[in-house]
């Protein structure tokens, strides 16, 4: 790597601006490369699930009215807006079921804010596979490292996360893309800070889709600003009022710049075997595993009396939402995650609908959910226990869930999660050539072709 000194921590804007400045393909170990694609599937699977959902249906008729012109594809519905829309609508596809990757531990969903703005500028300028990685991996590991400065303060003050730290990632990974001078990278940055926003008092309703769009949206608005000259702070990240200070309490400048181009934070990447919120993940395992026990399926759920979830405190913070009318509220109901895994033995998207929801049997179940914190437990680990009629007790415990960076999803199961949420969508899109097409993406000259994959089809 050239000319990739770091600065002090009181530079950490600058710094951070110079590394991605100066990073080429030849610093990207093959293992990073390989988990960029890995994110980029999982991404693609997501966004194609849910590009007919009603979120998406209302902000495409709000959003398309504005559009400019058609740069680029929104996934799935046979349709092509500018490029900022096109992107803000495929973030809000990526992350509408709250099925996408999350960065662990500050549980930002890295690719949501990322990928779709590296695609819409490829389908606007020709640009490589390898630009493509390069740029999109870069802008992961900043906005991780900018989420590992404020966690974990900064999510339990109300910020949702991935979009606050989504829009570094975005403006960043689009000004690799633009060539931009670290100066230029360090206003980006600046530009970005100013339109840093979400609040987890939205998630379960279709407001967050409104942040998370933005992050795309806004951070490659700001790359394009940066690239006039339009300037901003010397320390949009770590200045007295910059993001950092504002948002956490005591944030971790150093964490942004050390080990740079050495520890890379896509590799501390997870994706999800259950359309909900990470933490659920471990309760769902168990819950499945508990739905078959010989016991439990001889007497019936009638004989539960109580459903005891140990678990660290996040899983209560996140997920203790027992009156949910939505599928989208349910993805972070422990309640309706709970009742719906030991009813029907599956927690599909099928399982996390408006429909799942209106079932009155689970509601009842998922009342008896009690919820008991132990902060020694992991974030990806959990244990559940039933307890019935006559003082029986059943108990599964999960120690490490599928999915978690302990126990990864395979590149097998990322190809059949594209399969299956491919044909859960109904784009009418082939997933196979997508399949090939990312696996084999740092080979192609002009990778704003492999968007012809996801073209989709208008619904009826």
């Amino acid at each position: 790597m050239t000319n990739t000194a770091i600065h002090p921590a009181t530079d950490v804007s600058l710094s951070l601006a110079h590394f991605v400045q100066n990073c080429c393909w030849d610093d990207i170990p093959e293992v990073v490369r390989h988990e960029a694609k890995r994110s980029l599937l999982n991404y693609f699977s997501t966004a194609l699930s849910a590009c007919f959902d009603p979120t998406i249906e209302r902000a495409a008729r709000v959003y398309g009215r504005f559009s400019v012109g058609p740069q680029a594809t929104v996934i799935g519905r046979g349709q092509r807006l500018d490029m900022l829309t096109a992107a803000a609508l495929n973030t809000m596809a990526a992350n509408v079921f709250d099925f996408d990757d999350t960065h662990i531990p500050t549980i930002i969903h890295p690719t949501a804010p990322v990928a779709p703005a590296v695609f819409a500028w490829s389908e606007t300028q020709r640009t490589s596979g390898i630009e493509l990685l390069l740029g999109f991996i870069l802008g992961v590991e900043a906005e991780c490292r900018i989420g590992n400065a404020v966690s974990p303060g900064h999510y339990a003050r109300g910020w949702h996360i991935t979009s606050t730290c989504g829009v570094f990632g975005s403006a960043l990974a689009t000004g690799k893309l633009l060539g931009l001078s670290a100066q230029q990278l360090v206003w980006a940055l600046g530009s970005a800070s100013a339109q840093a926003s979400g609040l987890v008092e939205t998630l379960g309703t279709m407001s967050k889709s409104v942040s998370m769009g933005n992050a795309a949206r806004n951070g490659m608005l700001s790359a394009f600003l940066a690239q006039q000259d339009f300037d901003g702070p010397a320390q949009p990240l770590e200045g007295v009022r910059g993001f950092l200070n504002v948002t956490a309490e005591t944030p971790d400048c150093q964490s942004i710049v050390s080990d740079l181009g050495v520890r890379w934070e896509i590799l501390n990447n997870t994706y999800k075997p259950f359309p909900c919120g990470v933490v659920l993940n471990p309760v769902i395992e168990a819950c499945l595993g508990l739905s078959q026990h010989p016991e439990l399926m001889q007497q019936g759920l009638e004989a539960v009396e109580r459903i005891e979830l140990i678990g660290h405190p996040l899983l209560r913070q996140r997920t203790d939402r027992p009156h949910v009318t939505t599928g989208r509220e349910s993805q972070v109901s422990a309640q309706h995650a709970v009742a719906v895994s030991l009813t029907r033995g599956k927690a599909g998207l099928a399982e996390f609908s408006d429909q799942a929801v209106s079932d009155t049997s689970l509601r009842a179940l998922g009342a008896k959910v009690a919820f008991v914190d132990d902060a020694s437990f992991a974030v990806e680990a959990a244990t559940v226990k039933l307890h019935l009629r006559g003082g029986q007790r059943l108990e599964v415990a999960i120690d490490i869930a599928r999915g978690a960076r302990g126990k990864p999803l395979s590149d097998q199961d990322i190809e059949n999660k594209v399969r299956t949420l491919c044909e859960y969508g109904g784009s009418g899109c082939n997933p196979e050539p997508l399949i090939d097409a990312v696996w084999s993406m740092d080979r192609a000259a002009d990778v704003g072709q492999l968007m012809q994959c996801v073209v989709g089809s208008a619904k009826p």
